[in-house]
């Protein structure tokens, strides 16, 4: 029962969306530099091309990019049939792929609760079904496939920018991930949920540019986010370490979803 082989990920082949930037850009660079194989899918497809040779470059594992559009469901079966071809198993998947829309409540469109939605969690309903095959022949009593979603923590407590269909549907993948836990931990896949709370990433730089002080201040450890706190809790889940948990939501977010605004 030793570190090395609780926490081992080596020759695991993990699928991340969103992998080329910001947070799963993180946990791409977790797997690879601990041994395992990262096939990283998002619509810009220079973004993966470039990520995929700056993690082949750290060497242990490999990474390898299926850009879609995730808007298109088209591009999702796509990226399983390509994923189908290359691979005989899943082991882990990472639903990481999500958009943002801030406006006014008087002023909020509709056509931002289609794309926040289907993005952030029709998609991943979508994917996940669709690779499900992969991860049963990956799947093992002791050594289960694992499903980990990128929440928030915004899909936790009620936050003070108007946000409106990105807190919704963050509330809602959490809640998906946990009926997916209950479903599909029956075949020996577990599906668990981190609410991330501010890193730096393309979606959160505005923001933090503009009330990095702030937010800092309203964590309790007093810093946001670094690489190494949401890898090594994908590293965990993904791990003999974590094999037992399912349908959990974990905070991944120095306590921020505990600070009180007044």
């Amino acid at each position: 029962m030793d570190s090395q082989s609780l926490f081992n990920v080596k020759g695991k082949v993990v699928l991340v969306t969103g992998g080329a930037k910001g947070i799963g850009r993180m946990i791409s660079e977790g797997y690879v530099t601990n041994g395992a194989t990262v096939y990283i899918s998002s619509r810009d497809a220079k973004a993966c091309e470039k990520a995929v040779g700056e993690l082949n470059a750290l060497g242990k594992g490999k990474a390898y990019a299926i850009p879609a559009d995730f808007y298109k469901e088209e591009d999702v079966q796509r990226l399983a049939e390509e994923l189908a071809k290359r691979e005989s198993k899943l082991h882990v998947l990472v639903n990481n792929s999500g958009s943002n829309w801030g406006a006014p409540y008087d002023e909020y469109p509709s056509a931002a609760w289609t794309r926040v939605l289907t993005l952030n969690l029709h998609r991943v309903f979508d994917l996940t079904k669709l690779v499900t095959p992969l991860l049963e022949k990956a799947a093992a009593p002791n050594d289960p496939a694992r499903i980990i979603n990128i929440g928030s923590i915004d899909g936790l407590r009620v936050p003070s920018l108007e946000t409106y269909a990105y807190s919704a549907s963050k509330a809602g993948l959490h809640h998906l991930s946990r009926v997916l836990a209950n479903h599909l931990g029956r075949r020996n896949i577990t599906s668990n949920t981190l609410a991330c709370g501010p890193f730096e990433s393309k979606m959160m730089a505005a923001t933090l540019k503009t009330f990095g002080d702030s937010i800092k201040a309203g964590v309790p450890l007093g810093r946001i986010g670094t690489p190494e706190d949401v890898a090594g809790s994908c590293l965990f889940l993904s791990s003999r370490a974590g094999a037992y948990i399912n349908g959990a939501t974990i905070t991944v977010d120095g306590g921020s979803h505990l600070a009180a605004k007044m």
